[in-house]
């Protein structure tokens, strides 16, 4: 009777919200596709529904969400091409813009913003030129400037962590140990950024992933100058240093996509995301934009059960399935692709595809790692399901921000507890919603795309002062917490041993990236 209740109640809240007018003047319009220097694949910003007494609408505008409009146009006689889809309808009175430029505007954009043809908010929105597309080599020469475009966080914890284990880093020992323990481990790229122009040489077999590192990398510095510096990437699923702080000799530093408790690398954020949002819009259908558009039925229109697909990559995704066997009225679980237990497919069946915004018809979504963390967790978090994450060694660059039984439900390394967490969910329906709404909007903010533009420079500019740089007659050491900026006199000397390492490594095929960066 509670629960019946419980659903009348929050039936008849959803009935009043909808109903309620809105009304365009006070709508909130804001987001960093409204800066011209704010350069993005995709520029996006948000329009936020107000009611006539000034109150935000919390529910999907439904089908009044054609009634919003954005026309886009250059303000110069010379046409530019700009794609601008319909809003995104994020469910929860809030919708989401997105733009992409086929062009370069030297005068700038109008950006028009109209609901029922009645401007919202403060439109029509002028960005004053030069408003530069994806492609433009046109990179911002001050750093500070380009950050404060971008609204970049002052810190982030994860670079702070990860570079504890690095208080200073000695080039010439990076050079020579690093190609001996790693190379033959078949997924490092030494790279090299000197005068902003990309440079590197593969050092294993298995570097086809390269082009992942090498796109984002590219397109940053399109974007803004990059500090002078050489780093090492490993592109290969598993992180690589496994030595601790206080080991003699010590670790070294080593970029990877995805970290874990027992080693010690630098993480990025995965090529997965970074990738989706390069393509948004055009060689992708789901990346951190289009997901929040795409998040199924209202909350109490979902399946009550917790639902799985994915490949046979982690035994736990077996057992998974063997459990939706046996409670079905729980979960429900498939393998879609066998590669590492091909003997088990005749056990527990093949499962059909399902188009991943058709995970979120779902209350529940249940997230187990794959090799390493399974990079399908940043969606699920984005969508309107309880996600139910299982303990695990391994991290992705923005967990530091989560905090479990808050933004999700955690669940034991062995799945033992799963059943039992998804019963309670069922039980305490409104707290579950409450749950996955808090971990949806955490992620929805530090997993913005320009986000990671942040935190690609981020990391690369820390790794630029920790450098430990030798002269021929004494040492100079920078060593800097990684929450301080580099001033131009402390990298000076930086700047020096990059290129001079640049000129010793000619004899080692260290090959000019894609494009000549200028």
């Amino acid at each position: 009777r509670s629960g019946t209740l419980e659903h009348f109640l929050n039936l008849a809240g959803f009935i009043y919200e909808a109903h309620r007018q809105l009304d365009a003047g006070k709508c909130v319009v804001w987001g960093p596709g409204l800066s011209p220097a704010a350069v993005l694949p995709v520029r996006y910003f948000y329009i936020q529904s107000v009611d006539s007494e000034g109150r935000n609408i919390s529910v999907s505008p439904g089908e009044n969400r054609t009634l919003h409009t954005v026309k886009i146009s250059s303000l110069e006689q010379q046409y530019v091409r700009v794609h601008v889809p319909a809003p995104l309808d994020r469910g929860d009175g809030s919708l989401l813009v997105r733009y992409r430029l086929y062009g370069s505007s030297s005068r700038g954009l109008k950006i028009e913003v109209l609901y029922q043809d009645r401007p919202v908010a403060d439109s029509p929105y002028t960005l004053r030129g030069p408003v530069y597309h994806e492609y433009c080599v046109c990179p911002e020469r001050d750093p500070r400037v380009w950050s404060s475009a971008l609204q970049c966080p002052e810190q982030e914890p994860q670079i702070q962590q990860d570079f504890i284990s690095f208080p200073s880093i000695d080039l010439q020992r990076l050079q020579q140990e690093v190609p001996q323990r790693f190379s033959r481990r078949g997924g490092l790229v030494h790279y090299s950024l000197i005068n902003n122009q990309l440079h590197r040489r593969s050092l294993g077999q298995y570097t086809d992933f390269k082009m992942f590192s090498d796109e984002m990398l590219l397109s940053l510095a399109r974007k803004v100058r990059l500090p002078d510096v050489e780093f090492y990437i490993n592109v290969g699923d598993w992180p690589m240093e496994n030595r601790k702080a206080g080991d003699k000799p010590g670790p070294v530093p080593i970029i990877s996509w995805c970290g874990s408790t027992d080693t010690r690398d630098i993480i990025l954020p995965t090529y997965d995301i970074t990738h989706s949002c390069l393509e948004a819009m055009r060689g992708v259908t789901s990346d951190l934009l289009s997901v929040q558009g795409n998040t199924g039925p209202v909350w109490s229109d979902k399946t009550e059960k917790a639902f799985f697909r994915g490949r046979d990559s982690r035994e736990e995704r077996l057992r998974l399935v063997t459990m939706s066997k046996e409670n079905p009225e729980l979960l429900d679980a498939g393998i879609t692709a066998y590669f590492f237990f091909r003997d088990r497919e005749k056990d527990l069946g093949k499962a059909p595809l399902v188009g991943f915004f058709d995970f979120f018809k779902y209350k529940y979504q249940v997230n187990v790692d794959g090799t390493v963390a399974a990079y399908r967790f940043p969606y699920l978090m984005l969508g309107d399901s309880l996600v139910f994450k299982q303990d695990s060694p391994y991290y992705e660059h923005f967990y530091t921000h989560l905090e479990a039984g808050v933004h999700y439900i955690p669940v034991k390394r062995d799945l033992s507890d799963l059943l039992q967490k998804i019963r309670w969910a069922q039980k305490n329906d409104t707290k579950a919603e409450a749950i996955a709404k808090s971990g949806q909007s955490l992620v929805r903010d530090v997993l913005q795309p320009h986000r990671l533009y942040c935190y690609y420079y981020s990391v690369l500019q820390v790794r630029a002062c920790h450098l430990y740089t030798h002269t021929h007659t004494h040492t100079h050491t920078h060593a800097h917490t990684s929450g301080q900026k580099c001033g131009i006199s402390k990298t000076c000397n930086v700047v020096k041993e990059v290129s001079s390492a640049h000129q010793a490594s000619k004899n080692s095929n260290l090959a000019k990236c894609y494009y000549n960066i200028k």
